[in-house]
């Protein structure tokens, strides 16, 4: 068994991705019942078993892609970049947008990890490789090119949800938003982009709209004729933030009111 440096397939890996596939297609989305989950599962298995996990390619998960994807309506897509745990409290929270782990695919394979091994049984349940290890990685492929579908089938108002208090800069041309998403969007498709920048409650404010790396994600976004509306912290996910914070000044509803009692 090769050594790797990150943590190792997911125990049960077949039982958890069936079981989130049906989960998915029965009770959270009907209309996708004639989806079939063993092929699926088999599907996600031939791309990665008995290989090196350094040498995954695009094409070993075609079928996978093919088989799980859906349609996804106009003006629901919701894209992120470190805001992962915020942006999904506000899909659960709001039926109206849909993340990549809101898809079938991005469900069945979220917070898992799989890989393969030359060696029988095929598959490494001791360590996989990072990134840095390797870039063609069993995760990182499927990642990006479930990223690249993802973008590629957005239409009408698409939104994107950043981190406006990361002290790097809340847009990273490195990110799978920067380097994979923006670029798959279709302008013809796509009618505007609309940017929700959030900072924490209470703090830092490293960035705003008017802050440099999202001016250079406005101009890449124009250069390829998006119309682009940015809103620094966008109310209905901060109040959401603010339930964890309800007493913080940014939370109060009216900034002057007083209590009636």
């Amino acid at each position: 068994m090769l050594k790797w440096k990150d943590r190792g397939t997911t125990k049960n890996l077949q039982e958890v991705v069936l079981g989130r596939c049906y989960n998915y297609i029965t009770a959270q989305h009907p209309e996708l019942g004639d989806k079939d989950c063993l092929k699926i599962w088999e599907s996600l298995k031939d791309a990665f078993i008995y290989k090196n996990p350094c040498n995954i390619t695009p094409e070993d998960y075609q079928p996978l892609m093919e088989l799980a994807s859906h349609p996804i309506p106009c003006n629901k897509s919701l894209f992120w970049s470190k805001t992962g745990d915020l942006v999904h409290r506000y899909t659960k929270s709001n039926q109206n947008f849909l993340t990549l782990e809101d898809t079938l695919l991005g469900y069945m394979a979220d917070r898992i990890s799989w890989c393969g091994d030359p060696s029988a049984p095929g598959i490494n349940y001791e360590s996989c490789p990072k990134r840095n290890e390797c870039e063609s990685n069993p995760s990182s492929v499927f990642w990006k090119m479930a990223s690249k579908m993802f973008a590629e089938a957005a239409c009408g108002v698409v939104q994107v949800m950043l981190n406006g208090s990361v002290e790097a800069g809340a847009f990273r041309s490195s990110s799978i938003f920067g380097s994979v998403e923006i670029f798959n969007l279709n302008p013809d498709k796509v009618s505007e982009v609309h940017i929700w920048l959030m900072q924490d409650i209470g703090g830092p404010q490293s960035e705003s709209c008017s802050g440099h790396s999202i001016q250079r994600l406005i101009s890449i976004l124009e250069e390829r004729n998006f119309k682009i509306i940015c809103e620094d912290n966008y109310r209905p996910v901060q109040l959401l933030q603010c339930v964890h914070n309800p007493d913080h000044t940014d939370c109060r509803l009216c900034t002057n009111s007083t209590a009636i009692l």
